[in-house]
Order: C-alpha cells, then sequence, then structure tokens
C-alpha cells in the first residue's frame, strides 16, 4: 500500500480557499471530500493548528493515507468514512450543532486515477470498477456497461459526459457486449476510440473515452445525487458569516452549486425544484463569486488536472438558530 510521503498531492485552488473560510482558532469546520488532506492541512496551518476539522471521505485507502498526513495536527481532526451528503451524521457525533465553514473538492483524486486497480483511468489497463467505496455494494463500472439498458448509457454518456457522440458510443458497447463482457479499462476505452468518426478521433484534444470514462464514474457514484442532498441541507448547519467553498470539475456539477446558491441568496425555503415561491423568507446567504473563480495560470501549468476546476463561495446570513435549522 502506498505511504502518505509517496503519494503526490497538489490540492486544488488551496490559496482561494483558505483565504475565502479564513480559519480562526477555535472554529469548526467541515471537509466534506477530505482527499489526502490538502485542503485540510491548509485550513489548520492558517489557524495556528487551533481549528477543529471534521473530515468526510468514502475512499478508504484515501482516508488511512490523509490521517498519517493529519497527525501533524494530533487531536484537532476527526475523520469519518462516509459520503459528504451524511454529513448530520459525523456533526451528531461529534456533538457540533453548527459550522463556521465548509470545503468540497468534487474532483476524482490523483490517488484513484493513478492506480490501475481502481478502474478509474484507460491510461493503464484494469478491472472496469470505478467505485470511490469498494466497500458501498453499489454496482461497479463493469455491471453498468454489461447490463444497463441503451437509453441509460446513451443518457448517462451523453448528458453527465457531455459526450455529443453518446448514441453512438452506447450502441457500440451494446454491440460488443452481445458478443462478449466488457470486463477492463482498456477494452472499454478501445470500443470508444472506434465509435469515433475518424476525422472526429484525429481532431480530439483529449482520448475519445475521457468524457466516457468520467460520465461513468460520476453514474457509478451518484456523484450529482450526492451534491444535491448535500446543498439541500449544509445551508441549515452554516453559522452566519460561514462560508462554503465548492470546487467543481464537470458542469452538471458546477450547474447544481450555481442553483443552489441563487436559491439561498433569494430566500427560497420551497424544495429547489418548486417553480414559483410561496414562502416569502429573507435570503439565507450571498454570493461571494459571482462567476466561478478560475484556477491562475501559474497553478494550471503546475497541476494539469486543475484546469477545469470552479470555485464557487457563499456566505451565510442572518442570526444563530438553535440546532442549526433556520
Amino acid at each position: 500500500m502506498s505511504t502518505a510521503q509517496e503519494v503526490p498531492h497538489i490540492p486544488v485552488m488551496l490559496k482561494e480557499v483558505v483565504e475565502y473560510l479564513g480559519p480562526r482558532p477555535g472554529g469548526r469546520y467541515l471537509d466534506g471530500t477530505l482527499g489526502l488532506a490538502g485542503h485540510s492541512l491548509g485550513l489548520l496551518r492558517a489557524s495556528g493548528g487551533r481549528a477543529e476539522l471534521i473530515c468526510l471521505d468514502r475512499d478508504e485507502q484515501a482516508l488511512a493515507l490523509a490521517q498519517e498526513r493529519l497527525k501533524e495536527f494530533p487531536g484537532q481532526a476527526t475523520t469519518f468514512h462516509m459520503p459528504f451528503s451524511s454529513f448530520e451524521t459525523a456533526l451528531e457525533e461529534v456533538g457540533w450543532d453548527r459550522i463556521d465553514g465548509a470545503v468540497l473538492d468534487l474532483g476524482v483524486s490523483s490517488l484513484q486515477l493513478d492506480e490501475a486497480g481502481r478502474g478509474f483511468s484507460f491510461m493503464a489497463d484494469g478491472p472496469l470498477d470505478m467505485r470511490m467505496d469498494a466497500t458501498s455494494g453499489m454496482d461497479t463500472a463493469r455491471t453498468l456497461v454489461n447490463r444497463a439498458h441503451f437509453e441509460e448509457l446513451k443518457h448517462i454518456i451523453r448528458d453527465l459526459g457531455d459526450e455529443p457522440l453518446g448514441g453512438k458510443i452506447a450502441r457500440a458497447i451494446v454491440r460488443i457486449r452481445e458478443q462478449e463482457d466488457i470486463a477492463t479499462t482498456s477494452r472499454l476505452a478501445e470500443i470508444v476510440a472506434k465509435a469515433y468518426p475518424p476525422d472526429r478521433r484525429r481532431e480530439a484534444r483529449n482520448h475519445p473515452a475521457t468524457r466516457t470514462f468520467m460520465a461513468l464514474r460520476m453514474a457509478v457514484n451518484n456523484e450529482i445525487g450526492e451534491i444535491k442532498d448535500f446543498l439541500e441541507r449544509i445551508v441549515q448547519y452554516l453559522n452566519p458569516g460561514a462560508r462554503l467553498a465548492v470546487i467543481s470539475f464537470h458542469s452538471a456539477e458546477d450547474r447544481e452549486v450555481k442553483e443552489a446558491f441563487r436559491h439561498w441568496a433569494k430566500g427560497y425555503r420551497c424544495p429547489m425544484e418548486q417553480q414559483i415561491c410561496t414562502c416569502d423568507r429573507p435570503p439565507l446567504a450571498r454570493i461571494l463569486t459571482k462567476k466561478p473563480q478560475l484556477p491562475t495560470q501559474l497553478e494550471m501549468d503546475r497541476n494539469p488536472r486543475s484546469r477545469s476546476a470552479k470555485l464557487r463561495v457563499a456566505e451565510r446570513l442572518g442570526p444563530p438558530t438553535a440546532g442549526g435549522r433556520p
């Protein structure tokens, strides 16, 4: 197993996250996507090692490595093996009613991408898995690819992957799986690449399978559902002045964050899917990033995986409320 020292890790937009959250001694913060602890360590260091953190992650391997890194600040960070949508369970366990800030980094980690056995990438051959939590009992990408109906595959690849050839790729997958079980990342990447017309393949900036793999990963891990669940409830637990910083890497993720922040800023308590607000309440939050903040060119040069990152930040308004509820 890799050690914390062996795994390279560059947290995306760390400087911006720390500046927006402004961690202080005694403050209580949530890192919903701990990863390899880059943002958590940044918050702790900025507070002089005296902030308190709750840190969540679905990936047991990442969690173990992060715990080693967090030993720099013994007793200041409590870690939980759970998705960020389950944050209320963690808050209850440590006895926190409210928090002074939170961060989500929605990107897949370098640890996950770089280990062929996890099946997230086609850069090295491996089993078609893609689960962030292998103990969750969720279906693997292999199951999805070989059993999902054509229309479901088309929807996943086209809508989650922003892939205009979603139908063509789904049709190719269905045709091949009638002859064989699609079991590895390299085989799926080969099928997707062949589904691309030769001229499109030549003109593509990235490998033709890039968007398909991203879409399948998002579907396997219910990533959009996780974001919706989290954003539906987290604002209730933010102290006045507390800020939520969310880094997204995909248009669907960014859209969910943008809409939730707009919902809070207009004072809605009605469900987000309700077209007309009937509650007439004051705003819950103000938006600090009218447009998403992007990485600097220096950061993108240093860390190419940050290129598609978008940061949005909102600040909670209003007086404190018992139990964290508005």
